[in-house]
């Protein structure tokens, strides 16, 4: 059983003189984030916006040492875009989405090729609800990416089974139907909000991934930067210690990545909580 905690990224115009010393590059911010700030993985999301170039993968690989591992999320062209009817025929079909996951794959190899990849995070939007055709769409998308751990967040508690009438005649709950078919479960800690996913502690293959979000209310009527403008308290990363221990328990791999970067606080929470956990921090930020 491992646990290991990271940031959703580690590339940000703010944190600079807040997480990086005012004069470091921003092509050396990568070892900076794991040999002085000590952190032994990163979730990439620049991976969701467009298909990154096998190059510059390989080009992150690199530039860590050791056990360093990446997790990194899927692109919007097959968890997003084929399901956003507001697109009308701009659309893509799941063929079109298909092909970009062949290209997805093709870009993140260097990181399969290096040991690197933990783990492909395929994050789902609030339109993306429970149905016969959604779980075949998982089921597809597992045996495309035969080979690569994969976790599901969703972003709609419809998925947590609270008075879903989508889910009529389907087998099993959602984490039944994870779990069976070997897909990863997010757990998300996000704003108590109506529409968001509660925080439900399952763990549903060998990899337990936890992302933290923040708890910013103001989530839907502020700029997308704005939203993860939150830090964890002490007392809120305290509670956190019981919940990560049972989700690795119930795993051999364990991440935790903390998603509310405004201004570094992200860096700031994961140092905590490693020390929190007694896994040990240096250059501490807190």
């Amino acid at each position: 059983m491992t646990i290991k905690i990271g940031t959703s990224g580690y590339s940000f115009p703010d944190w600079k003189r807040t997480i990086y010393p005012a004069k470091l590059q921003p092509k050396n911010y990568l070892a900076y984030y794991q040999q002085d700030l000590g952190f032994d993985c990163v979730e990439i999301n620049s991976t969701y916006y467009s298909l990154v170039s096998p190059k510059k993968m390989e080009g992150m690989a690199k530039k860590t040492r050791g056990n360093f591992e990446f997790t990194v999320k899927g692109y919007r062209g097959f968890t997003h875009d084929p399901f956003d009817f507001r697109k009308g025929s701009g659309r893509p079909s799941f063929a079109a989405a298909f092909e970009d996951v062949e290209k997805y794959k093709f870009s993140i190899q260097s990181l399969r090729d290096s040991g690197k990849l933990g783990a492909v995070l395929l994050q789902f939007p609030p339109f993306f609800l429970p149905a016969t055709e959604t779980r075949k769409y998982l089921l597809e998308l597992k045996e495309k990416f035969a080979g690569i751990p994969l976790v599901i967040e969703f972003r709609n508690r419809a998925w947590a089974g609270q008075a879903n009438p989508q889910t009529a005649g389907l087998e099993g709950n959602t984490f039944d139907f994870l779990r069976k078919n070997e897909l990863g479960y997010c757990i998300a800690d996000e704003p108590p909000l109506p529409l968001l996913m509660p925080f439900v502690n399952e763990v549903t293959s060998d990899t337990a991934y936890l992302r933290l979000h923040g708890r910013n209310m103001n989530w839907f009527k502020v700029s997308a930067g704005e939203r993860y403008n939150y830090l964890y308290s002490d007392d809120e990363l305290t509670k956190f210690i019981p919940e990560i221990e049972k989700m690795s328990g119930n795993s051999q791999k364990a991440y935790i990545f903390f998603n509310n970067c405004h201004i570094g606080f992200a860096a700031r929470n994961a140092q905590r909580m490693k020390e929190l956990l007694g896994l040990g921090v240096k250059n501490t930020l807190f």
